[in-house]
């Protein structure tokens, strides 16, 4: 038997004509991730602005200690899919956790909410129902709803009055419906407007999907998320959401939500049902970081004081910054993806770390530094980057 021949992909003609800015490259950390890290090949410590550690958590010693613990006494695998013997006692303590945080009845946990957005929809929404999504949601959002046979409509950007018109068109042709939006949009750092997304629902006998995933563990006076941002504890949401950004940045996803929807899930998600179970270190560590926010709502209050600064001085110095005033992630627009990526450049040679951001992942002309900010950030941190970001963008031209 002669095995095909598998083709030189890097000669195709749509890598072999991309310009540099638009290449994706890794920068190698050399540390723990935290709010300085160590860039390969320097040894010299800089401000980390790019990462989803928003609390800090990642290499938090309490955190780490449970970890360890945990190993010690579960062990660092487990082999098996969760209905085997792949279920200890840490993973359905966390699930009850997860739940109590969010005030939800019940929740499933996954590999990943990538693995999560993948497996919800084509088990809830058949050929005779409607998904209604927001025209910017995340990629794995995209990519589960279209496992599904729904009927699929797309909303213009936190357009309620576009919103409402697809829930008027589907109101006779559709036997359920679901509203399925991010709940903070990572790219842009716009937050849902949940309270009128529920009116809408209300009104149409609409379901309504989050994906917190950039919001869980610090929106909200106690890291509750978009539903607590808007007063909205309690209703019935299907939450999605991970334990890689603000709970403790290693890996793992759940979706949170009425027990008959995770009951389904149980039964039928495929992600759910054919990957192995979280490792036992991520699941002990992500219950000690609920254990943590349960008691103290300190990180969260330390991380809007950090973001209220760097928004408020980046704007007042002549850059655009795009987002909600609230929010962690705080786009700094520049249109060009070769000045994104120069500028980024520049900053890390003075010690703040930051990525620049261009086609594909965001539009054409829509190119953009995406600074992340942190509880873990001093606030001379972030006056520090501040004074950067002016520096650089002087010599750019990009303020006066």
């Amino acid at each position: 038997m002669v095995c095909p021949r598998v083709p030189n992909l890097s000669l195709t003609p749509s890598h072999q004509n991309m310009p540099p800015p638009l290449r994706k490259t890794e920068r190698v950390l050399t540390s723990a991730q935290s709010s300085s890290v160590t860039v390969s090949p320097s040894p010299k410590l800089v401000l980390n602005f790019c990462s989803n550690n928003y609390l800090g958590l990642s290499s938090d010693p309490r955190v780490v200690k449970v970890a360890h613990d945990t190993l010690d006494e579960r062990g660092f695998g487990l082999s098996s899919v969760r209905f085997i013997c792949g279920t200890q006692d840490v993973h359905k303590d966390l699930e009850d956790a997860i739940s109590a945080f969010h005030g939800t009845e019940d929740t499933i946990l996954y590999p990943s909410c990538f693995d999560a957005n993948a497996g919800i929809f084509e088990q809830l929404l058949g050929s005779e129902d409607a998904v209604i999504s927001d025209a910017l949601n995340h990629a794995s959002i995209i990519d589960g709803i279209r496992l599904c046979k729904a009927q699929r409509n797309r909303y213009n950007h936190l357009d309620m009055a576009d919103l409402e018109a697809k829930l008027q068109e589907t109101s006779m042709t559709a036997r359920h419906r679901m509203i399925v939006t991010d709940g903070v949009f990572s790219m842009d750092g716009d937050v849902a407007p949940l309270d009128k997304i529920c009116e809408l629902a209300k009104k149409y006998d609409a379901t309504v999907f989050i994906d917190e995933c950039h919001a869980t563990g610090h929106m909200g006076t106690t890291g509750r998320g978009t539903p607590e941002l808007f007063g909205l504890e309690g209703k019935d949401f299907i939450i999605n959401s991970t334990l890689g950004k603000a709970l403790g940045g290693a890996t793992g996803g759940y979706t949170s939500g009425p027990k008959q929807v995770v009951d389904i899930l149980r039964q039928r998600s495929r992600p759910y049902l054919f990957s192995n179970s979280l490792a036992p270190p991520v699941a002990g560590a992500s219950l000690e970081v609920f254990k943590i926010l349960t008691a103290s709502s300190e990180m969260p209050e330390k991380l809007l004081g950090n973001v209220q600064l760097f928004r408020t001085s980046m704007e007042k110095a002549g850059f655009v910054v795009s987002g909600d005033a609230s929010c962690p992630i705080a786009p700094v627009m520049l249109g060009d993806a070769r000045l994104a990526s120069e500028m980024s450049d520049k900053l890390l040679e003075r010690g703040v770390y930051v990525i620049g951001f261009s086609y594909p992942v965001v539009p054409k002309g829509a190119a953009r530094i995406r600074v992340q900010l942190s509880a873990s950030h001093s606030k001379e941190d972030v006056q520090f980057a501040i004074d950067q970001f002016v520096e650089v963008g002087k010599e750019l031209g990009v303020i006066n």
